[in-house]
């Protein structure tokens, strides 16, 4: 039986799960929205992870002037 101590959003381990989970969330989010993702147009388990990886590579690449100028 665990015992509660306030709200879970107050405990640093939340905080610290919310980042990781943005910085996790973010690529699939643009995949789904720019990079075409949603609804894919092509049939077949290699034609798909095919399209996933070009896609995150686009991300990376459009992530690229960001992460260089930090």
């Amino acid at each position: 039986m665990s015992v509660t101590i306030g709200r879970t959003t107050q405990h640093l381990g939340y905080a610290l799960s919310q980042r990781r989970r943005k910085k996790i969330e973010e690529p699939f989010g643009w995949a789904k929205t720019v990079g075409g993702m949603a609804q894919t147009v092509h049939r077949g388990l290699d034609r798909v992870r095919a399209q996933f990886t070009m896609t995150m590579a686009a991300c990376n690449l459009a992530r690229l002037p960001k992460l260089l100028a930090a």
